[in-house]
């Protein structure tokens, strides 16, 4: 468990069940491998309340499986409290960043930086597509993404 006063993050899509826990996974265990991760508070959420119960995709799994990146999460809802506690929102497209940018301006003494994830890739590859509705190809691409923005974003805040 990160200690208080830890660097905070929080890696959101739409439904919380392929690109947001694909970051999630992929950024703990940079965290993990780079000997910060207690430093951090990590998780993932949704926009939307479509999948809240629900494990990730299983091509997603699977994707994180072949690169040897645990993957454990439950898909929940973005809350009032996330805006709050997290200091950085990372999302994956401009819906989004629209959407939480809403919820936001309802919520009292917001702190965190809402930001598109892929505003750290070295590529300039500012939008991270959903691959739900594509093939294993696109969860690789989800992957390749999240691996170097999170690289980015972590030496960024290290």
């Amino acid at each position: 468990m990160a200690a208080s006063g830890a660097k905070s993050v929080l890696f959101v899509c739409l439904g919380n069940i392929c690109r947001s826990p694909i970051a999630e996974a992929v950024f703990r265990k940079m965290a993990t491998d780079a000997g910060v991760v207690d430093k951090w508070r990590i998780d993932s959420a949704a926009t939307s309340t479509y999948e809240i119960g629900s494990s990730p995709d299983h091509r997603g799994q699977a994707c994180m499986k072949r690169h040897d990146v645990p993957m454990s999460h439950i898909a929940r809802q973005v809350t009032k409290e996330d805006f709050q506690t997290f200091e950085y929102i990372l999302c994956m497209d401009e819906s989004n960043l629209s959407d939480l940018k809403k919820k936001a301006n309802s919520v009292k003494s917001t702190k965190a930086k809402i930001e598109l994830l892929g505003s750290y890739d070295p590529q300039k590859q500012l939008i991270i597509q959903d691959p739900y509705y594509g093939s294993d190809k696109d969860f690789e691409t989800v992957h390749q993404q999240c691996v170097r923005c999170c690289k980015a974003f972590l030496e960024a805040n290290s």
